[in-house]
């Protein structure tokens, strides 16, 4: 069967700053369709990039990772649509699944794994990988409903999975990954306390330190060697640092330390 003969894919990428992305991951998505760009108004160059590899570029405001993405798919020319992450790129094993199993289509969605790669090594163990990710799909199946700053397409039909990886180049350094901890735990701690949540003293004093003890040995992170001790500790410093954020809005302070709600 030939290539015009297979259904037609939109590959969507959101970003704010990419420049130092986005050239490689636009590079990897050559064999779409349609390349489109929703930026949340960077002050970069992400936009001109993006435009110069031929994408269709729309500007949103940012409201939100699971809301940004399900604008994104109203800009969407075709139904298949593949997203990824400024930070990721379509392994040419991935790029050649992809094409011959839109040509006749057994599910209306797939899971894809994901490879990271950390530290100067690409992570094994740790819980994460086989990272799958449901990022092909078709869009009038479901829509985006997860918790932010985690994004989530709720399908609404049958998912199979691939084998091709993406490929994730995660945090440039362990700083970066601090920066990321504070950004997420603020946001996590923000999403239990209007779920009714409060301070555990319990949760705070045992539930790092089982993370780590998870990650590092359950999850066989000690085979990915010092880094994988490192997100280990990481892992648990991200669970403390949520219950403390957690436990400055239950005091009633800001979680950035701001003062009185």
């Amino acid at each position: 069967m030939s290539d015009e003969a297979r259904a037609k894919v939109t590959a969507f990428v959101i970003t704010l700053n990419e420049e130092d992305n986005i050239r490689e991951c636009l590079a990897s998505l050559k064999w779409a369709d349609e390349i489109l760009v929703v930026d949340s108004f960077s002050t970069d160059r992400t936009c001109d990039i993006a435009r110069e590899l031929g994408a269709v570029v729309v500007q949103r405001k940012w409201t939100g990772i699971n809301d940004q993405r399900q604008a994104g798919l109203a800009h969407c020319t075709h139904d298949w649509v593949f997203c990824l992450d400024a930070d990721e790129r379509v392994s040419p094993e991935l790029r050649d699944e992809i094409p011959k199993t839109l040509q006749k289509p057994a599910a209306d969605g797939y899971e894809i794994p994901r490879h990271t790669r950390y530290l100067g090594r690409w992570i094994n163990h740790c819980g994460w990988y086989p990272d799958f990710k449901l990022r092909l799909f078709r869009k009038s199946k479901g829509r985006f409903a997860g918790t932010d700053p985690h994004d989530h397409f709720a399908l609404e039909g049958k998912a199979a999975r691939l084998k091709g990886e993406i490929h994730h180049f995660t945090y440039k350094n362990f700083a970066h990954q601090v920066r990321t901890i504070n950004a997420f735990s603020e946001a996590a701690s923000r999403e239990l306390y209007e779920k009714g949540k409060r301070f555990s003293l319990l949760a705070l004093l045992f539930k790092p330190p089982w993370k780590f003890f998870e990650v590092f040995l359950l999850k066989a992170g000690f085979l990915d060697g010092l880094a994988g001790f490192v997100i280990a500790a990481a892992s648990a410093f991200n669970i403390f640092t949520r219950q403390v954020k957690l436990w400055e809005r239950t005091r009633g302070h800001d979680a950035a330390g701001g003062g009185p709600a």
